[in-house]
């Protein structure tokens, strides 16, 4: 089925999944000795957090694509089972899942640095794509890492026109301005011509533009993507349509303790209104208040489903 506006269907996203290793500390790190930390681990990812906040949210059939290691597989099915999502786990036989250590300044921000290795997670290649995915699905969301390796940019550039094909909607968070910047502008701009939404951070719309006023990075964006929802983070989003701001959404009010994956609750919360038939800034709205609800939790999944301890 197309699935496409008709308020009903399933989302698929694909993207990552990794392992998150969060380090809350208070101030700046202490070089060549001890910072005393909380730590935790938990299951992660951009495309993963997406697709628990939707299922969260009151999207009723999400489902995931990504790729994990043997290290952890049987964990990160069980934690994605346990958040409503209908995992797709590709198991990859040679690299292990992906992990990321979040260091977590405790201070009033809650301001977060990642390290990253990708291991298995941006592995996915064209060969664990079928058409046949997007079987009963009404959006597609690509993770942006997607398009920062080889085999994962194949897959995403497949999933893309199998999803255009059907008349399947395809929405892209940029992730990473780390990546994009290795990457290119230039290039991830042309990897998603034709995508319908986009939704970049205040920080990955400004690389993308070059321009350093939120709202006219917004707008410039939407001459090239039919919707953009640019997430200002405490400031709340901006929604832009044919070179034009239509919308400042405000932010929901919030104490953060951690900011880990508040644009992936934002996403995935936006992702499952439009599904249940929001407009642009309705959806917006609850975006809004899943990032505010996510920032006052530890890690980037909503609350109430973690196994991890």
């Amino acid at each position: 089925m197309s699935g496409a506006g008709n308020g009903r269907g399933a989302l698929l996203v694909v993207g990552d999944v990794v392992t998150d290793v969060v380090a809350r500390h208070r101030g700046p790190l202490a070089a060549g000795t001890d910072t005393v930390s909380a730590i935790r681990t938990l299951p992660g990812g951009a495309g993963a957090n997406v697709a628990c906040w939707a299922a969260h949210r009151g999207c009723a059939d999400v489902r995931l694509l990504g790729r994990v290691g043997t290290d952890a597989a049987a964990w990160h099915e069980r934690e994605l089972r346990a958040s409503g999502v209908r995992p797709h786990l590709v198991v990859d036989p040679e690299a292990a899942t992906g992990t990321v250590i979040c260091l977590v300044d405790t201070g009033a921000a809650a301001e977060r640095t990642f390290l990253t290795d990708s291991g298995a997670a941006l592995r996915l290649d064209p060969d664990d794509w079928s058409p046949s995915l997007l079987d009963g699905v009404a959006r597609l969301h690509l993770s942006g890492y997607l398009f920062f390796a080889e085999p994962s940019r194949a897959l995403a550039s497949m999933a893309l026109a199998s999803a255009r094909t059907r008349g399947v909607p395809v929405s892209v968070d940029p992730a990473s301005t780390g990546f994009l910047t290795r990457l290119g502008v230039d290039r991830f701009l042309t990897l998603v011509e034709g995508i319908d939404v986009l939704l970049p951070s205040r920080d990955e719309a400004h690389l993308l533009t070059g321009l350093p006023d939120p709202a006219d990075a917004a707008a410039k964006l939407s001459r090239l993507v039919p919707l953009v929802v640019a997430k200002q983070g405490p400031d709340g989003a901006l929604v832009a349509r044919g070179g034009v701001v239509v919308s400042r959404i405000p932010a929901a009010p919030a104490t953060p303790r951690d900011t880990t994956g508040a644009g992936d609750a934002f996403t995935g919360a936006f992702l499952a209104a439009l599904l249940a038939g929001a407009d642009a800034e309705g959806a917006a709205a609850e975006g809004c208040g899943a990032g505010a609800l996510a920032v006052e939790k530890v890690g980037g999944r909503p609350p109430g489903t973690d196994l991890a301890g």
